[in-house]
């Protein structure tokens, strides 16, 4: 281990859902983002909820019953075809948000169906 950075990458970000909202889960995260889903491990099935992968970056949204979504705290997910995917948002009746006040690469913010907030980064 190397004291000076512990860390090597993100495994996953965890996000919230209603209960029984799969269904609208995929649609968003697969048909619009293009993301897979990946089975969840048996003993996990009970409890709702779904996952999703992009390469070696996974989402997994949990049911929660008092569920509020995440209105600032957000994931930062770099894209490969940035243009590509905010035209393929904005055809599908997402409104993604430009944001302007980092230097770098174009970002933006886009909220999931249920609200989440979720930040889009162009490559580099």
């Amino acid at each position: 281990m190397n004291p000076q950075n512990p860390f090597l990458a993100i495994d996953h970000v965890q996000l919230a859902m209603p209960v029984g909202a799969e269904r609208t889960a995929r649609r968003f995260y697969c048909d619009v983002l293009g993301m897979q889903e990946i089975p969840k491990r048996a003993d996990m099935l009970k409890k709702g909820g779904v996952w999703f992968q992009s390469g070696d970056l996974q989402i997994h949204l949990g049911c929660e019953t008092d569920f509020h979504a995440a209105a600032k705290t957000h994931p930062g997910l770099r894209c490969s075809d940035y243009d590509a995917l905010v035209a393929r948002l904005t055809e599908n009746g997402f409104d993604p948000v430009d944001d302007n006040r980092i230097p770098g690469p174009r970002r933006c913010h886009i909220h999931d169906p249920f609200g989440n907030r979720i930040e889009l980064i162009a490559e580099k």
